[in-house]
């Protein structure tokens, strides 16, 4: 609804479409008012509750737009420049939409005016006496566009289609700001708005091509009706038939009754010729060629010129009879019949036909073979090309070896070849049907001839007792298969009686049309020279079209709803406009059969001027190579005469520009009354998914890969809101696709119904039955997550800042489920084959959505819930975001190991990559530039597993199968991914064999791993579901969220092979380049499990320590290791500096690598380094952490040495570990006498935390490394119980060295008052020594004993610190 500050717009001009405007706007909430001079119409416009303006500028004051109707260019000036113009009375930025049929150029003339009008009146101002006065009042910037008048130029007119039948439309044109402040009061005028960005003059081009196309219909319809006159056969018939037919045109359909009862004079198209004229001219401008258009404005010339003096008011038919010599009023005026109540006479007669012969099994002619077959016939083929004889054998037919053999004792003979000539071969040649055919049987000549053929044949044939039925066929490969063809039929009765029964079998619609045989080659005949015309006069069209600058898919969408549409435009300009020339008719089609009209004409005497230039255009494209293509490659003529190009690609589009000029979304957050709606219903709601990307934003919600009614039964009694059914329908055909969801949906109802809640009711037989009993389809590709918008019925695929139309995408180029309709509309007519035409689809437009909100939609589906509540049922076909939304589920994070606790799983992860798209292959290649370091890799050969024998098959399996065994144990993450090269099969069946092969064969691979994985990442629809149900024999799993957005994670149930793991549906077609390497990453292997600082943060938070303890040597590093896993506790490997001098780097590796391949959280950590050198050379060795000894300097340079370390360690993310006091005694030949000891200081400590930036702080509170005295251990615990208060205020980490020999009271106590590290080696190293003195058998078992002996001492400290079980 409009609101009080731009709910004004203003008239210039009425006229009826006017009325209808303001009609429209009022209804729409607006306030109107008009300025015009016609009592009448302004009585009709204030009876509407509009304002009557005394003036052009009171017509304009106050308004939001204004719009001027100028029927001449003269008018321009006085309307808007005039001493009373409308600018006058127009406020800063208003916006003019004017109405006008005049040039383009004097309407952007108009515009250039308009632009620099407010310049001028700045420049007067300035010279002004008053101009400081004025200036203050009317200050302009003249770089801002908001004070400057925005044009837009409109084309109004009335729709012609069958869904705008009588409505208004209009073609608006402008500068992007002036569109965008047009677009709502555009909106509300008309029912279908084209809006054209740029120049304004589109609406007066768009109305010169639709002239063009009715100019040519118009003549061609004129020639067409002439031409059956002279061949005898009744025009009104030829109507009738005709106007159903591929030949009809709105101008045939809806001009042709009137010009037969002589309705229409001749003068009334003088305006038409005039229009042409203009025309003509834009072109001559342009040099740009309409031959067609030419010949039809000499044509109409010469019939206007014949309607002038005496004649004024002769009728059109009255003249073009005259001018053709066709007496086509008296041939209007016979007596009518009904050719389709003859042919019902004619079957219900019929004799009994037992053989047929069939000479012909082209496109065409197998189905209706086939179909003959199927309809209880016995039928004998014959083809010159021998495959399609084997296919017919298979169909169930008999074949002969010519067509003499294929004759032999058949009732009727079916002929459908190309032309006359091999209808003659097939006839009367060598081996020819004639010389075998029996004495009495009949003939069917279905082929397209010329009349005069059938007329001579006929006479030939009944010389040797043979009877002929002329019945050219029309409708198809597709209907001529189904038996539902439109048969024009034509011969003596005795014939057609013979014959009846065939003819009914082949047609949906069978007329017998009087006149002898050749009659229906007749109407045939016509029906290809409205057709031939309509195609080369849309290839002129749209030629022309594009030469002016307009959008073509846009002028063909204005076109097919206008007077200048026709069947074959709408049907043969989709494949110009897709540059696609698969020759569904090919082009040489048309050569023949407009030749076969300008034969005729010239044996009838009667001159077709448009036919005539229609078939040179056919020509040309034949010469120019263009044959074998489809006839609508007839445009290419003009593309290369002209260098213009038809080809209507959708723009890629800057997806933040188009975002930003969308409407606001809808203020008002529906969740809310969506979960109160959910709460209030029992029903659930069940997804049927055909792979299983379509969980990809629902979390909390199960997935059933089975549907037994007993899994769905229990499934039912939990009284889910949601669960999903993974279908895996992708790759079957659509026929077995069909016969699955059957299945499914039955057992859903048994289930529901056997449940006592009747609410779970599933009506199975709507969906089977193509949803006969559901009120709508709700088609609804919008996904938020995968880039995908619909706007303006365009779905859109984001590729970075862009949106790419889907159409263009690699998606539509897949070899078993492409597309190219990037229109969702009329992508619904390409998926059904025509079944659901495009222009049958209702859109629901993001500007309803996001302006009128759940109620202004509810009726349109758009709220489905609410409209469920009113007793609707609807059947929704959509994207993942649909579902989320529909059961109102709010997004949360992305999963992360830590989120499932498989964060301490070891074993490697599992990538299996099957998707082809070129998007995953992309993918893949970031994610081994990436991840290369650590991953495995794979590739398995498409090649050996699809197209070479089953033993080299079965090789390359096993091979894959087996390495990836052996990296996965070994803890390494492992990607299995099919070799890059594309094999497609020749059609869309073999494609989805190879691809059947290559994801079986992925099956097996993955049921040959024994390993574990620690998760499972499937890419490609196809792919994941196959190896969740057959692989994974997954029958239920759980979708716990997402990867990533987009990116569904499931968790499988008990019943599969890994229970458990998680398993990740990356989709073919989401994410960027990095989206695969960035979900890897974060689901790879961590090189630790935890750092020092987390695992001391843990210990503070559980009242535990972690020991701390140093290894020496190989042993030592895995017995705290297998201690630890044995303990289930977190463990620190300790390297003195005095061991790093002899192990060395070898040392600190092999530490590093016993901590990732632990199984519990182990850090590494460099302990008492005392000089710079060390801790330096320390940084960049693995360590986690370091503990940095300066007790031996004063406190300032203890301060000074340990802040300079501090500040290195933590850029590389390191924990820092100082000590403050001094222990004493020994500790690696290293000795600090008691003299030399002091307890740690709280103050000292205070300041030097400050100042260094530690994160641990190593105290001295009486605890010595090494032995304790013989009275044992003296700790000044109630320093530590002050020094606990201090390091908690400071956020630091309290650690006591010394731990050897300390007793469990006193480790307990120390825990009490923070220590979260105790340093062990003593006790260690002892149990290391004393295993030594035990002599053995062999260095092996040394290394055992020491390993062992050394590990009890370290598990006995994980027990006293309290670690044990806290990993």
């Amino acid at each position: 609804m409009a609101t009080e500050g731009d709910g004004v717009v203003g008239f210039v001009g009425l006229d009826d479409l006017s009325l209808d405007m303001a009609a429209s706007l009022l209804r729409a909430g607006y306030k109107v008012q008009a300025f015009e001079i016609d009592e009448t119409l302004v009585d009709k416009f204030l009876n509407l509750g509009g304002t009557r303006s005394a003036s052009l500028i009171e017509a304009g004051k106050e308004v939001a737009a204004l719009i001027v109707l100028i029927s001449h260019v003269d008018q321009i000036n006085d309307v808007f420049f005039g001493q009373q113009g409308v600018l006058k009375g127009l406020q800063k930025g208003a916006l003019i939409i004017l109405r006008s049929t005049i040039l383009p150029s004097y309407i952007q003339n108009l515009e250039k005016r308009l632009r620099g009008h407010v310049y001028c009146e700045f420049i007067m101002l300035k010279y002004d006496p008053h101009a400081l006065v004025l200036k203050s009042v009317y200050s302009i910037d003249l770089t801002d566009e908001d004070s400057m008048a925005h044009l837009i130029e409109a084309y109004v007119s009335r729709g012609f289609s069958e869904v705008l039948e009588g409505r208004t439309m209009i073609t608006s044109s402008g500068r992007s700001e002036a569109n965008a402040k047009a677009q709502p009061i555009l909106s509300a005028m008309c029912e279908k708005l084209f809006t054209f960005e740029g120049e304004v003059g589109a609406g007066s081009k768009i109305k010169m091509v639709n002239e063009l196309l009715e100019g040519i219909h118009l003549v061609a319809a004129l020639e067409a009706i002439s031409l059956c006159t002279q061949a005898g056969i009744h025009p009104w018939i030829v109507y009738d038939i005709i106007s159903n037919a591929a030949g009809n045109s709105w101008i045939f359909k809806n001009h042709i009754p009137q010009f037969l009862r002589g309705d229409t004079k001749v003068h009334s198209y003088r305006n038409v010729v005039q229009n042409l004229g203009v025309v003509l001219d834009m072109a001559k401008s342009l040099v740009f060629p309409l031959p067609l258009l030419a010949v039809a404005h000499q044509q109409l010339i010469l019939g206007s010129s014949h309607g002038q003096g005496d004649d004024s008011d002769a009728t059109l038919v009255k003249v073009w009879g005259k001018l053709l010599g066709a007496n086509i009023q008296d041939a209007a005026s016979s007596e009518l019949y009904e050719p389709e109540q003859l042919a019902r006479q004619i079957i219900a007669k019929s004799t009994v036909v037992k053989r047929i012969g069939f000479i012909g099994l082209g496109a065409m002619g197998f189905g209706m073979a086939t179909h003959l077959l199927k309809s209880n016939f016995c039928v004998v083929g014959y083809d010159v090309y021998k495959p399609t004889l084997t296919r017919f054998v298979n169909a169930g037919g008999l074949i002969g070896n010519s067509p003499a053999e294929t004759s032999k004792d058949v009732d009727v003979l079916v002929v459908m070849v190309t032309n006359e000539t091999q209808a003659e071969s097939v006839l009367y040649g060598d081996l020819g049907a004639v010389a075998a055919l029996p004495s009495g049987s009949s003939i069917i000549l279905s082929s397209t001839v010329s009349p005069a053929f059938v007329s001579q044949l006929e006479r030939r044939l009944q010389s040797r007792g043979l009877k002929l039925v002329d019945a050219p066929v029309s409708g198809g490969v597709k209907r001529a298969s189904e038996g539902t063809l439109t048969i024009m039929a034509s011969g003596i009765d005795e014939a057609l009686t013979c014959t009846g029964s065939v003819l009914s079998a082949l047609s949906e619609k069978l007329y017998v049309i009087k006149g002898g045989c050749g009659a229906g080659s007749g109407v045939k005949m016509i029906n290809q020279l409205l057709a031939g015309v309509h195609i080369a006069s849309g290839a002129e069209a749209m030629a022309f079209g594009a030469r002016l600058g307009l959008n073509t898919r846009m002028l063909f969408d204005f076109v097919k709803n206008s007077g200048g549409t026709s069947w074959m435009f709408e049907n043969r300009v989709p494949h110009m406009l897709d540059n696609d020339y698969t020759p569904y008719s090919a082009l040489d089609i048309f050569v023949k059969d407009l030749g076969i009209v300008t034969r005729e004409s010239s044996s009838l005497k009667v001159p077709l001027h448009i036919a005539t230039v229609a078939h040179q255009l056919f020509l040309a494209g034949s010469a120019a190579g263009w044959g074998r293509q489809d006839d609508a490659g007839v445009v290419k003529v003009y593309e290369t005469l002209t260098g213009v190009k038809v080809e209507g690609k959708l723009p890629v589009l800057k997806k933040e520009v188009v975002l930003q000029s969308l409407p606001p979304e809808w203020p008002l957050d529906p969740i809310d009354d969506i979960h109160r709606l959910n709460q209030s219903s029992s029903k659930t709601l069940v997804v049927l998914d055909d792979d299983p990307t379509g969980t990809q934003t629902v979390h909390d919600i199960e997935v059933l890969t089975e549907w037994s009614v007993e899994s769905l039964v229990e499934k039912f009694r939990k009284k889910p809101k949601c669960f999903f059914i993974l279908t895996n329908s992708r790759s079957l055909s659509s026929e077995k696709a069909s016969a699955l969801i059957k299945d499914i949906c039955g057992n859903l109802s048994i289930a529901a119904k056997s449940v006592e809640n009747n609410d779970y009711t599933v009506e199975a037989d709507a969906v089977v039955s193509l949803l006969g009993e559901m009120d709508a389809w709700i088609i609804c590709p919008f996904f938020l997550q995968g880039g995908r918008y619909t706007i303006k019925d365009i779905h859109y695929v984001a590729d970075s800042d862009w949106l790419v139309p889907a159409g263009d995408t690699e998606f539509a180029r897949d070899a078993s489920f492409g597309y190219k309709s990037s229109n969702l509309r009329e992508w619904v007519e390409e998926k059904t084959r025509g079944r659901i035409p495009a222009s049958s689809v209702s859109s629901i437009s993001i500007n309803l959505l996001r302006k009128g909100g759940p109620d202004a939609v509810c009726d349109t589906l758009c709220n489905l819930q609410k409209a469920e509540l009113r007793g609707k049922s609807f059947l929704c076909r959509t994207a993942a975001s649909f579902v989320s939304t529909r059961i109102g589920i709010i997004p949360k994070a992305p999963i992360l190991p830590k989120d499932l606790g498989t964060k301490k799983e070891r074993k490697g992860g599992l990538i299996v990559v099957g998707s082809y798209v070129p998007k995953t292959t992309k993918q893949v290649e970031e994610l081994k530039l990436q991840c290369g370091q650590f991953l495995k890799k794979l590739e398995v050969s498409v090649d050996k597993l699809a197209m070479k024998s089953l033993e080299e098959r079965e090789e390359e399996i096993n091979r894959v199968a087996e390495m990836a065994n052996l990296f996965l144990g070994a803890s390494k993450d492992t990607l299995i991914m099919t070799s890059r090269e594309l094999i497609t099969g020749k059609t869309a069946s073999e494609s989805l064999e190879i691809n059947f092969k290559v994801s079986s064969a992925l099956v097996e691979i993955v049921r040959r791993i024994s390993t574990r994985p620690r998760y499972i990442l499937a890419k490609g629809g196809i792919t994941s579901s196959d190896l969740a149900t057959k692989a994974l024999e997954a029958k239920c799993a759980k979708v716990v969220g997402q990867a990533l957005a987009g990116i569904p994670l499931w968790q499988l149930g008990p019943e599969s092979r890994h229970p458990g793991v998680p398993y990740i549906v990356f989709p073919g077609n989401v994410g960027d380049s990095k989206a695969l390497a960035d979900v890897v990453k974060s689901w790879a292997l961590p090189s630790r499990l935890s750092s020092t600082k987390e695992l001391l943060l843990n210990a503070e938070r559980g009242g535990y320590a972690v020991g701390a303890f140093n290894v020496y040597n190989l042993e030592g590093a895995e017995a705290v290791v297998a201690a630890a896993e044995e303990e289930n506790s977190p463990a620190i490997l300790q390297i003195h500096p005095s061991a790093l001098k002899q192990g060395g780097i070898p040392l600190v590796a092999c530490c590093v690598s016993a901590a990732e391949q632990a199984n519990v959280p182990i850090t590494v950590h460099f302990d008492h380094g005392t000089s710079k050198q060390e801790l330096v050379e320390a940084l960049d060795l693995g360590f986690d952490s370091l503990m940095l000894d300066g007790s031996h300097l004063s406190l300032k340079d203890n301060i000074a040495y340990t802040k300079y370390i501090s500040l290195l360690a933590h850029s590389k993310n390191m924990l820092v570990e100082a000590e403050l006091g001094r222990l004493s005694g020994t500790e690696d030949d290293l000795t600090v006498e008691d003299y030399e000891a002091r307890l740690t200081d709280v103050n000292q400590a205070e300041e030097f935390i400050d100042e260094t930036g530690i994160d641990a702080l190593a105290v001295c509170i009486g605890n010595v490394h090494g032995k304790y005295p013989t009275s044992g251990p003296n700790l000044r615990l109630d320093l530590l119980k002050d020094l606990h208060a201090l390091s908690s205020k400071k956020g630091v980490f309290l650690v006591l060295h010394g731990a050897s020999g300390l007793s469990e009271e006193l480790i307990k106590v120390s825990i009490q008052r923070g220590v979260t590290k105790f340093n062990v080696n003593t006790e260690v190293r002892k149990a290391y020594m004393n295993s030594l003195s035990n002599p053995k058998q062999d260095l092996v078992h040394v290394m055992t004993s020491a390993k062992e002996a050394m590990k009890a001492v370290v598990a006995e400290k994980m027990r006293l610190f309290g670690s044990s079980g806290k990993a």
